[in-house]
């Protein structure tokens, strides 16, 4: 049956479900179980069984929740007060203002969850509540983290960047530290538009807080002492090989608890809320990346994600136009898969292609990585946007619009990275 047929019926009925208020999760497992029956031989009963018990039972997937709970921890007793209360008097006198502790922010949490939803999840529950307290608007609250917080994906470690290493079967390490130049550019840039913004409209800016001289900004960071030795330790147990991310996940929490008992600001009450915080919001996303994986084992057995790299490749374009192509491409996919099902499906097609155009595979690897996070906030499928959802009950239409402009600070990133390829390859060429 022609594909290109098949994925029109799965799109209308993907809208048409999202469109109608069904769950995501169940929504994605719908269109996948539709693909199976109608256009495969496959029988999707037992498939759907054995595919949503693997995503389920993975162990690695063991440090999403931990992550959650850290943050929920955090959240709920003094440290993420320290925190916020540590970011902002370094940013407090720039244009935008405290907006820029989501940037700050996401951009340290990135460093410990190499995920963008942890990084999501984690730092909205720091800064959502402060900053609208504050009066700043929504939609830069909102968008500002939602983009932000995709860093999780670039700066190492990032587990998106594993699966690629071994798909294109270069050297993970140099894959982690090809990342760190364009995660802090990408960071930066994030930052310069909420500046141009600012300056633009500063009526939609809350005032200020008084200037504190440096050494107050010193004492007061003192507040963010404990996230930093919490999120140290974190990276150190991972860095030194002591523990796997989800052993370090797990060290999070106890850190986490250890530091809150020891400023007195654990109980009882708010132990029990973050623990029901975590497991529900964890539960959303379980049943998104539940869905997920069906959706993209249907999608496996339609062939789609493979004729569609085969076309992309047999077009015969230069370079340029074949990063601009590629980029089309995984924001395409990115409205119907994960990011890790993206790189798994493709890889093994756009690999030779890309090489044959004489792109380099770890520059290569860093611009999929970051073409992935713009899917992370484009819908129908832009996980973070679900996260965001889940937190704020907003729209999903109205969250996607409030991430738009990060959307483009990303192409920019692209561009920027394409015209000056030794941002990416210059540590790697070092080690």
């Amino acid at each position: 049956m022609n594909e290109m047929f098949v994925a029109v019926v799965l799109a209308v009925t993907l809208f048409a479900l999202l469109g109608s208020g069904v769950w995501i999760g169940l929504t994605l497992a719908g269109v996948a179980w539709i693909g199976m029956e109608l256009f495969s031989a496959r029988s999707a009963g037992d498939a759907m069984a054995v595919t949503i018990w693997g995503s389920g039972s993975s162990w690695t997937l063991t440090a999403l929740p931990l992550f959650i709970w850290m943050g929920e921890i955090l959240f709920r007793t003094k440290l993420s007060q320290s925190m916020f209360k540590g970011l902002a008097p370094w940013v407090n006198s720039l244009p935008g203002g405290l907006l820029h502790t989501n940037i700050l922010g996401s951009t340290i949490f990135a460093a410990v969850s190499g995920s963008s939803a942890a990084t999501c999840a984690t730092i909205g529950k720091m800064t959502i509540p402060e900053l609208t307290a504050r009066g700043y608007p929504p939609e830069r609250v909102i968008g500002s983290l939602g983009g932000a917080s995709t860093l999780g994906l670039l700066i190492p470690p990032s587990i998106i960047m594993i699966v690629y290493g071994v798909a294109a079967e270069v050297s993970i390490a140099k894959m982690f530290v090809a990342g760190v130049i364009p995660g802090l550019l990408l960071g930066g840039i994030f930052s310069g538009y909420l500046i141009i913004w600012a300056l633009m409209n500063p009526d939609k800016v809350p005032k200020a807080d008084a200037t504190m001289r440096f050494v107050d900004k010193l004492r007061a960071s003192s507040e963010l002492m404990p996230v930093v030795f919490l999120i140290g330790g974190v990276i150190g147990s991972i860095y030194t090989g002591f523990a796997t991310a989800t052993e370090a996940a797990a060290l999070g929490v106890v850190g986490a608890l250890l530091l809150s008992a020891y400023q007195k600001s654990l109980t009882w009450n708010n132990f029990k809320d973050a623990l029901l915080g975590a497991t529900r919001l964890y539960c959303m996303m379980a049943l998104i990346l539940a869905g997920a994986a069906f959706l993209t084992l249907s999608m496996g057995y339609l062939g789609l994600p493979r004729h569609l790299a085969e076309w992309v490749g047999s077009l015969g374009l230069s370079p340029g136009l074949l990063l601009v192509a590629l980029a089309l491409f995984f924001i395409l996919l990115g409205c119907f898969l994960d990011g890790i099902s993206m790189i798994v499906l493709t890889m093994g097609v756009l690999i030779p292609t890309v090489q044959a155009a004489g792109i380099d595979l770890i520059w290569f690897g860093i611009f999929v990585v970051i073409v992935v996070e713009m899917a992370q906030i484009t819908p129908p499928v832009g996980f973070n946007l679900f996260v965001l959802q889940g937190m704020t009950k907003r729209e999903i239409n109205w969250i996607a619009w409030a991430c738009l402009p990060y959307f483009f600070c990303m192409v920019l990133a692209v561009c920027l990275l394409w015209w000056f390829p030794q941002l990416v390859m210059w540590l790697p060429g070092k080690m």
